[in-house]
């Protein structure tokens, strides 16, 4: 894929009841940097874009129209996996502000140290030190 290298190819899309709600507790409360907003006419999110570290998540409100938003509709909840340096950290960010933690950091089997967590939506995110397709 020309002009891809080093950037990811896939980016988790999730729709919200209140995108802006959840744009507050994911850059606030875990740590993504908010790095587009378009709002429409009503105030709804109609796209953002999140980062953390070379990753990033696309976001919206639900009810927006158009095939996406129809597709999703009736969708269950998204799990969402990223790749942290420093769980514990992470991890204690999240609980200060409040984020329902549904695993705490833990040592994994297979090398990892992760936690879980879960949004005001029912969405999952892990975060841990394992990063998907490294060699190390």
């Amino acid at each position: 894929m020309a002009g891809t290298e080093g950037v990811p190819t896939i980016f988790p899309t999730v729709l919200y009841a209140d995108a802006k709600a959840a744009i507050k507790v994911l850059t606030q409360a875990l740590g993504f940097t908010e790095e587009a907003v378009y709002e429409g006419e009503d105030g709804r999110v109609l796209h953002a874009e999140l980062s953390c570290g070379n990753g990033r998540v696309m976001l919206g409100s639900k009810g927006g129209g158009g095939v996406f938003a129809e597709a999703m509709a009736g969708a269950g909840p998204t799990g969402v996996y990223v790749v942290v340096d420093e769980v514990d950290a992470h991890h204690a960010r999240a609980v200060e502000h409040g984020v329902e933690i549904l695993m705490p950091p833990t040592d994994q089997d297979y090398g990892s140290r992760d936690y879980m967590a879960r949004d005001a939506e029912g969405n999952v995110w892990s975060f841990g030190t394992y990063t998907p397709g490294s060699s190390g």
